[in-house]
């Protein structure tokens, strides 16, 4: 099966999720609208991204785009303070306008706003509230989120928050902070007061699996307003950790209790990276999405910190052609067994050397 063939199976998948959350928001009249217009220009970027196939440019469903590298809090096993990348300045207010512009004419529909933390930018909701075209779920540890960005939410609904937790106040505070579990449980509140349609963002371990999974405690946070679940597999980037990353039989296990939670529970369960058997592999490098680090590098995802191209010299249409991008799409690096962690970066000498010989990058 071609990388087309992939992306249109994960098109599909999105309009299914889309289409799902009609039906779980059938009694909302705002948020019908609001994913009613999301369905159409969900349709109108696919029709563009075949255009742009035929001219032999293969534009991928989805970004994910790093505002800011800046966090306000110091989670344990961060993979982005792993990183330790270079403090190259942020890509500024206009810069990320004119980025967010050139992905939608592309046919670029979902952007996944990430970070450090993304409402460490003041200007957030000034960029989503530009690009209602755009669906942005905001994925957000919470604390920062205050009675004047609920508001602003309120005004677009075409930006999704989807608050960290790690399961009970345990395990969410053991790893964010102290307090950090009673905080983001206000600020759900707060959100569903407002009538705004949330989610939360699961980071899955081999250690909380049965908690985040369970039918009672995801119950719980339905009744709290709560309508969209990602289970965001641990990716073990900090030596030490490894031990956090789901087995084989656990990964293949959280496939089955998703398909029985989607019967039993009014909610949307989307797992990352999911079923990547059903794609050929890992959707990165283009394949179903790429990343922007907060530098403006392209990057085939948050997990591999490598590129030849930066969108602060180079338009994305002509950055999405990138040799190293599409290097990584014909070879079997991102098929490899990684007993749970990002294959690119468990294999970073062996990504690192096809860059230099492409790019002559240092």
């Amino acid at each position: 099966m071609t990388n087309r063939r992939y992306v249109a199976l994960f098109d599909r998948a999105i309009h299914a999720l889309l289409g799902d959350a009609l039906r779980v928001c059938a009694h909302e009249p705002a948020m019908v609208k609001t994913l009613l217009h999301l369905l159409g220009q969900q349709r109108r970027a696919a029709r563009l991204r075949a255009r742009w196939a035929a001219q032999d440019l293969d534009v991928p469903p989805l970004l994910i785009l790093s505002v800011t590298r800046r966090c306000n809090l110091h989670c344990k096993g961060c993979y982005a303070q792993a990183q330790e990348r270079d403090a190259a300045p942020e890509l500024s207010t206009d810069e990320l306008h004119g980025l967010l512009a050139q992905a939608s004419e592309l046919g670029i529909s979902i952007v996944l706003l990430a970070g450090g933390e993304p409402l460490m930018r003041p200007d957030l909701l000034d960029l989503t509230a530009g690009h209602k075209e755009m669906l942005f779920p905001l994925f957000t540890n919470g604390m920062l989120l205050g009675d004047a960005a609920i508001e602003r939410l309120a005004s677009q609904r075409h930006v999704i928050p989807v608050i960290s937790l790690e399961g009970h106040q345990s395990d969410t505070d053991g790893r964010r902070g102290a307090g950090v579990h009673a905080h983001s449980l206000h600020a759900m509140a707060r959100l569903r007061e407002r009538g705004l349609f949330y989610g939360t963002s699961l980071t899955v371990t081999s250690q909380n699996l049965e908690t985040v999974s369970s039918p009672a405690y995801l119950a719980d946070l339905i009744a709290s307003g709560c309508r969209l679940f990602f289970f965001v597999e641990y990716v073990p980037t900090v030596a030490g950790t490894e031990f956090l990353a789901l087995g084989e039989a656990q990964h293949v296990a959280l496939t089955g209790l998703l398909e029985e939670l989607r019967r039993q529970l009014p909610g949307l369960f989307v797992a990352l990276p999911g079923d990547e058997e059903l794609y050929g592999g890992c959707l990165a490098a283009g394949r179903g999405f790429v990343y922007l680090s907060a530098d403006g590098r392209l990057e085939p995802c948050p997990f591999a910190p490598f590129s030849d191209v930066s969108l602060r010299t180079t338009p994305l249409a002509e950055a999405l052609r990138s040799p190293f991008l599409r290097a990584l799409r014909e070879s079997d690096l991102h098929l490899a067994e990684t007993g749970g962690g990002c294959a690119l970066w468990a294999q970073r000498d062996t990504v690192l050397a096809l860059l230099h010989e492409l790019a002559a990058v240092p």
